[in-house]
């Protein structure tokens, strides 16, 4: 598996990765993947991927096929996702079963996304979070989800708190391992208006 996470503050959006590749007991390393990296560019968007190594090729061919793709927002988000799935099913082989309860086919994917409009994460059934301060997906998830939890009060710069978070995945998560990958994004001034409003009415709570 993984460790990938995003943060935003203070204007800007963070999203890293681990660098880790495992086959059953077998691990590839950045030192022999001449491609490690997990998390891939789109007008604007880094995608970060997690679950079979297939995802990473199968996304980004998919993404250069189907016109006109976008990811700034929520219902973007799943829109995009909507149409990528019947293209996974029918020209990638996509294998769309999960549980035999489940009330939606499966896309077979978890992702998060960093954007100008803010940071986000697809899950298997194509919901879309939004989320106002940092999330993690991932082998190594929970331990990166408390280091941040630990970090958000204590940096200003996104990029600090997602740091400190795929170091924890790494160093408690076996299927993880550094270096990482790190990009950050400013975020439009909408959604950076957002975030400040959100941080008031945290601390309006904090105060009572």
């Amino acid at each position: 598996m993984t460790t990938i996470v995003v943060a935003r503050k203070n204007g800007y959006a963070a999203i890293a990765a681990d660098t880790l590749t495992t086959f059953g007991n077998t691990r590839l390393t950045p030192q022999n993947d001449a491609s490690s990296d997990k998390i891939l560019c789109y007008d604007g968007s880094y995608i970060g991927l997690c679950g079979s190594a297939a995802h990473h090729l199968v996304i980004e061919s998919s993404m250069r096929r189907i016109p006109d793709l976008r990811l700034r927002g929520k219902a973007e988000i799943f829109e995009s996702f909507r149409r990528l799935h019947p293209v996974l099913k029918d020209e990638h082989f996509l294998n769309p079963k999960e549980d035999d309860d489940d009330p939606y086919e499966s896309s077979q994917i978890t992702a998060l996304i960093a954007n100008p409009s803010g940071i986000f994460a697809v899950f298997s059934m194509r919901e879309v979070f939004e989320y106002n301060r940092f999330w993690a997906i991932g082998s190594g998830s929970d331990y990166a989800l408390g280091a941040m939890q630990q970090a958000y009060s204590r940096y200003d710069n996104p990029a600090d708190i997602a740091r400190a978070g795929i170091e924890a995945g790494c160093e408690f998560d076996k299927s993880s391992s550094l270096p990482m990958t790190l990009y950050t994004v400013r975020l439009a001034e909408e959604s950076f208006t957002q975030w400040r409003l959100f941080q008031s009415s945290l601390e309006q709570l904090e105060r009572v």
